[in-house]
């Protein structure tokens, strides 16, 4: 056998990273806790928005006002288009007398009787007190009633009259009507910005208790007879961000079938554009993070020393948290739009700006570059520390050493 036949050919580069971010793909999928957690989480999405479709939800007769009318109902369609058209419909029910008319109030099966008197009058029977809304109901109900028994008593057909006078009506025009979607759009922001606080968080220390373990457990030293260093670094950074990437996929997915199927969600194509953003803001914002915790814990031995490292970079997560939460109600002001151009908070506040719709094409593409090119500064800085501390086992490294040039 030839020395060419037997010599092994090294990794190439991509190939390493690709070998490395496939097994950690597979450690982190595999485990059983990862598959339960995920499956229940899955189910409390799609349970959550079936159950919240069904009790926010109900049929017309559940939401009107059950109102008894004592004697001729002719008064009955009146009411309820007067209900309609004032926003509080009823449901009217016929009652055979004024005595069964006060039984039903005080059994509480109607909300209000009216009972008929003289001229054209009624005596509404309540428990208490008659709603302000209600009231304005049956007194328009009523007048309109008189109305057209007057006219068909003088001898005018009061469809005519209406017709006459259909025309004489105020248009409403609004400098700055409102958002009928704007009460979604809040939500899809409010989950936008919890999902990716949770995902970055939660990924990224998993990056840096497996570089952790790796070293305590010298596997690390194992590893680096085949592939360098920096192989080893982008690959966990790059399985566990798809590892986080199909999960976070799998819950917006979930959340967004269950939404429309159960018309809980109405504005799909901004549900779809803010499950694009935040996918994309999630690879953006774990690669920003997720090499600062790789070297968080390259340069400590034992897992219960990761904390002393990643402080810095919890305190940051959770400062973008909060100033994305505090601009929840008001994404455009000036705040928020400044801290969006800056890294990271791009991560977190954009995504928000998106779902509100004060974000336009050029900020977006903007900070895109601008966190890409952050990320990339970082990177080279987070892999010089990494080289650095990964192999200085039994001992915690300090800043200095990491950052120095020894």
């Amino acid at each position: 056998m030839s020395e060419k036949s037997t010599t092994r050919s090294p990794l190439s580069a991509g190939r390493a990273i690709a070998l490395v971010a496939r097994r950690e793909f597979d450690v982190q999928v595999r485990k059983k806790s990862f598959l339960i957690s995920n499956a229940i989480v899955l189910l409390v999405i799609v349970g959550g928005i079936v159950a919240f479709s069904i009790f926010s939800g109900g049929s017309d007769s559940e939401d009107r006002t059950p109102l008894g009318l004592v004697g001729d109902q002719s008064l009955s369609q009146t009411l309820t288009a007067v209900g309609d058209q004032l926003g509080a419909p009823v449901e009217v029910r016929e009652i055979g007398s004024a005595d069964e008319a006060r039984t039903q109030v005080t059994d509480g099966d109607v909300d209000v009787a009216l009972v008929p008197g003289t001229g054209g009058a009624y005596t509404a029977v309540t428990e208490d007190t008659v709603d302000g809304t209600l009231k304005a109901v049956i007194d328009s109900a009523v007048a309109a009633q008189a109305q057209n028994d007057t006219l068909t008593g003088l001898g005018v057909d009061p469809a005519t009259v209406t017709s006459a006078t259909s025309a004489a009506t105020v248009t409403v025009e609004a400098v700055d009507p409102p958002d009928p979607a704007q009460g979604q759009r809040l939500a899809l922001s409010f989950i936008a910005v919890i999902l990716l606080y949770a995902q970055i968080i939660t990924f990224g220390m998993y990056v840096a208790m497996g570089v952790v373990e790796e070293k305590s457990s010298r596997v690390v030293e194992l590893l680096l007879s085949t592939v360098r260093p920096l192989q080893l670094l982008w690959g966990k950074v790059i399985g566990i961000g798809v590892v986080g990437l199909v999960q976070l996929t799998a819950y917006g997915a979930a959340g967004l079938i269950a939404g429309t199927a159960t018309g809980t969600l109405t504005v799909t194509g901004t549900a779809v554009s803010v499950f694009v953003s935040t996918i994309g803001w999630f690879v953006l914002g774990f690669a920003f993070f997720a090499v600062l915790y790789a070297a968080g814990g390259s340069m400590v031995s034992r897992q219960e020393d990761v904390n002393s490292t990643t402080m810095p970079l919890l305190i940051v997560i959770l400062a973008m948290f909060f100033a994305a939460f505090s601009s929840i109600d008001d994404p455009g002001a000036t705040l928020p739009t400044v801290l969006s151009w800056i890294p990271p908070f791009s991560a977190i506040l954009m995504p928000l700006r998106i779902a509100a719709g004060v974000a336009d094409p050029i900020q977006i593409v903007g900070t895109i570059v601008l966190m890409i090119v952050a990320t990339l500064v970082l990177a080279v800085v987070a892999a010089k520390i990494y080289q650095r501390s990964i192999l200085r086992i039994g001992r915690t490294v300090s800043w200095k050493e990491a950052l120095g040039r020894a």
